[in-house]
């Protein structure tokens, strides 16, 4: 992967089942299904850490909050938050 060379993954695939570890196995499988995408990871800088990064951080704030109150204040905190770290950072 480090090597931003997409066709390194063929070599890899193969010589990875001689490790015999299932949850490798797995991932190869994982893999094989959507080569085209493994492919295009590896090819491409950009990715989606930020968006995933937002998400988690609002799913974190949800759970806190779990029960206790309605979306309107979720909404508040969420926001909240985002000003708060834009202004000091």
């Amino acid at each position: 992967m480090f090597s931003q060379k997409p066709e390194k993954l063929d070599t890899w695939i193969k010589s990875a089942p001689k490790y015999d570890i299932p949850e490798l196995q797995s991932f190869i499988e994982g893999i094989c299904n959507d080569k085209e995408a493994a492919q295009n990871g590896i090819s491409y800088s950009y990715n989606n850490g930020l968006a995933e990064g937002s998400v988690n951080k609002i799913k974190v704030i949800k759970r806190i909050m779990y029960g206790r109150n309605s979306f309107v204040l979720l909404k508040a905190k969420v926001l909240f938050h985002e000003l708060f770290y834009a202004e000091f950072n």
